[in-house]
């Protein structure tokens, strides 16, 4: 389903596709569908039934309808960034803006307030029978506070190093109740007192428990995808629905209906307390597609994509998905990719978020190396010395990583304007880089030796060099894709009007989830839609 968010890029799409807007030699279809979210966390249920739900990524927070699968933005960017959701007693909705550190809320169709800022990774939040609002941070820091409703006193810090308290919820005993991310352990807080105790154990991931009416405790475990029924008196615990890992967040309506969100599905699901049997409310094929590659075996294209909350491949003859990691999941570790290569027997997925590295085996899909401590990584490539070179936006290099696990690190070349996209060339001697910030694209040797092939470009992302020694450049801020000549810099427009640029996060960075580029043997170019959430397939006529 498409969001508003994406309405207006859609319909640009749309008339792409039925009159030809592009340049007429190639025709330019969606190969996977969208999806409403970009991303979907935080849950929420008002006093009428209605259900909410939070994205960081896609900084929005949206109202969804059970009955019809859709969804619409309800609070857009930059001030729906949502992480969790709360209702207090007078209908009062608050949320958090995690990326930002900022707090928010909104009574009925009223103005939008900010309530606290300052508070970088401020994750949940509950409110307590007499209106009183809580949050913590989780990830960015660890800590609880009160929250002034007014938005006119400063928060009030009350514990921290609490082990990731994450969503939460007041009990019945005016405690209140919640996981403890970090230590697989789900407790209750006298917020009064400033004591913990803890009330289950046992749990790999716990990300967040509610209460029904009968004073059951429900808990998601992200990582075994369970949904658990905790009795709060003894500990108890009974798992009642088994899901799939990547669950971030529960709700639960009057009827005790409950909803839960999955990152990696980006969607919602019901649940049926009594039989544990799930029913899908709305789901996406793709999470937030970022950086993609494509490799071609026996003239079949694959397309390799960096999911953020998964990693994934897609057939490019029928679109088809195929999952082979997700976020929090046993199994291949994933650490919220957001570009991808591909060439040979390797994928190599980065993050600029968590500034990592990932060596993937193209073909077992079993994670060979994980290599941390770059700065904004935002693409690598691997060289045929088996060192592998990255796009390092942080500190504007280029650095090369060898030796054992990648421990040596010497930068090649500096002084590079947000480099985003890298190729490198047929004979592996040097890469292509864009530059997005600077809006060109360089080629640089292995000797770190730089030249200029295009300028004057509007935020140039991702990139590929087709068969044929050009290159396919996803010119985001133009939102097109263009056909450059690296022997002369002749720039030739493929396609217009596309679905991609999805304006940044509020916290995030300029080039926020970048566009992918990916060119199969035949010449056949595929992109990612990050306002869709979409794989689009790109031919000659």
């Amino acid at each position: 389903m498409t969001s508003k968010l994406a309405f207006g890029a859609t319909v640009a799409a749309a008339m792409l596709l039925a009159t030809g807007a592009s340049a007429q030699t190639y025709e330019v279809t969606r190969l996977v569908p969208g999806s409403a979210f970009h991303g979907v966390h935080g849950l929420g249920i008002d006093k009428t039934g209605r259900l909410f739900a939070g994205s960081v990524a896609g900084a929005a927070l949206y109202e969804v309808d059970r009955a019809g699968g859709t969804a619409k933005i309800a609070i857009p960017s930059p001030e729906g960034m949502a992480d969790d959701i709360a209702f207090a007693p007078d209908g009062t909705m608050a949320w958090t803006g995690f990326l930002t550190g900022d707090l928010y809320s909104r009574k009925g169709d009223g103005p939008v307030r900010k309530l606290a800022s300052g508070l970088p990774g401020i994750n949940s939040l509950a409110f307590r029978k007499d209106g009183r609002l809580y949050a913590t941070q989780v990830f960015l820091g660890d800590a609880l506070y009160e929250i002034d409703v007014e938005g006119a006193k400063p928060p009030r810090k009350i514990m921290e190093k609490m082990g990731g308290l994450n969503g939460f919820e007041f009990g019945p005993d005016d405690l209140l109740y919640g996981p403890l991310w970090f230590k697989g352990q789900v407790a209750k807080v006298d917020v009064d007192k400033a004591e913990l105790t803890v009330v289950a154990d046992g749990f790999k991931v716990p990300a967040a428990a509610n209460f029904d009416s009968k004073g059951n405790l429900w808990v998601v475990d992200t990582a075994l995808g369970q949904l658990v029924k905790v009795d709060p008196k003894s500990g108890a615990k009974k798992m009642v629905a088994q899901l799939k890992p990547s669950l971030d967040n529960l709700a639960i309506d009057d009827k005790d209906r409950i909803f839960v969100s999955n990152m990696a599905d980006n969607g919602i699901q019901e649940v049926d307390p009594e039989t544990g049997a799930a029913k899908q409310v709305i789901i996406g094929k793709l999470a937030l597609p970022g950086g993609i590659g494509v490799v071609s075996d026996g003239g079949k294209d694959t397309i390799y994509v960096a999911d953020v909350f998964a990693y994934r491949t897609v057939d490019g003859t029928t679109g088809e998905v195929t999952e082979v990691a997700r976020m929090h999941a046993d199994g291949v570790p994933l650490e919220y990719p957001m570009s991808a290569t591909a060439r040979g027997d390797d994928v190599i997925l980065s993050s600029w978020f968590t500034g990592t590295v990932q060596l993937i085996d193209r073909k077992s899909g079993k994670s060979r190396e994980m290599l941390h401590g770059f700065k904004a990584p935002h693409d690598a490539v691997k060289l045929g010395d088996g060192s592998i070179l990255v796009n390092e936006l942080g500190s504007k290099s280029l650095v090369r990583a060898s030796g054992e696990h990648g421990k040596d690190r010497t930068v090649l070349i500096g002084d590079l304007e947000g480099p985003v996209g890298m190729a490198a060339t047929a004979s592996g001697d040097a890469v292509y880089v864009t530059e997005a910030f600077a809006g060109r694209i360089s080629k640089i040797g292995t000797n770190g030796e730089k030249t200029v092939i295009a300028k004057d470009l509007k935020m140039p992302e991702g990139l590929a060099l087709a068969p044929d020694g050009m290159l396919i450049v996803a010119e985001v801020g133009a939102k097109r894709l263009v056909r450059i000549d690296p022997k002369d810099g002749t720039l030739t427009e493929i396609a217009a009007n596309l679905p991609i640029g999805m304006p940044a996060a509020p916290g995030g960075l300029p080039t926020n989830i970048p566009t992918g580029v990916g060119v199969g043997a035949t010449g056949v170019i595929y992109f990612s839609s990050d306002i869709e959430n979409a794989i689009y397939k790109v031919t000659k006529k």
